[in-house]
């Protein structure tokens, strides 16, 4: 269940969000070339398009998701395909997709939550399908200055929601020092885990 006063920043700054434009983190290119060719790809939180846009411009199919209907509403006009409105806890998809990429998505999960989203990532990816979500590291849940929620994680209990969750093989992750929106020196983890 998405926490309300994220979605009311989102909702408020959505205009603003998504001028907010990076260029794809070098750890997308990673987690496409895990993919076959052409490869589905869920993307959950796709936020401003940005990541989506880089995917569909290399050929991916790619199903983009965002729990504000508001940043959606912007993503759709960026890309000129359906954003799905979805929160993550609202995914029932079964074996459909060959990736699942999460960029500073699920860092807004309840933490309470993330084990059964991990099961639900499980589900929808087929056979031998990857995970690639990024996440901000902590020691437990809080806000940030905006007032939006983050899970907080560390390396430890990223790796206890993934065992609880299903049978992951191949699950790895790795720390790198960047920021965000907010511009705030931000430690981040990668999770990439594949499923057998």
């Amino acid at each position: 269940m998405p926490d309300r006063e994220t979605l009311k920043f989102y909702a408020d700054n959505a205009a603003t969000y998504v001028q907010h434009a990076k260029g794809p983190t070098p750890q997308l290119s990673a987690f496409l070339a895990r993919l076959p060719p052409r490869g589905t790809v869920l993307e959950l939180g796709t936020g401003n398009g940005r990541d989506a846009a880089a995917m569909l411009a290399v050929g991916f199919a790619v199903s983009p998701s965002d729990a504000s209907p508001e940043l959606a509403a912007e993503a759709e006009r960026r890309l000129g395909v359906p954003v799905r409105i979805m929160a993550f806890n609202e995914l029932e998809d079964i074996a459909a997709y060959d990736g699942v990429w999460a960029c500073a998505a699920l860092l807004h999960a309840p933490r309470h939550e993330l084990t059964d989203d991990f099961a639900r990532i499980f589900r929808a990816l087929r056979p031998g399908g990857h995970l690639t979500a990024s996440f901000k590291a902590g020691g437990g849940e809080g806000r940030d200055a905006l007032g939006r929620y983050y899970n907080y994680p560390d390396a430890d209990a990223l790796r206890a929601h993934m065992a609880a969750a299903a049978d992951w093989v191949e699950t790895t992750i790795t720390e790198n020092h960047g920021s965000g929106y907010d511009d705030q020196p931000t430690r981040w983890l990668w999770l990439d885990a594949r499923k057998g």
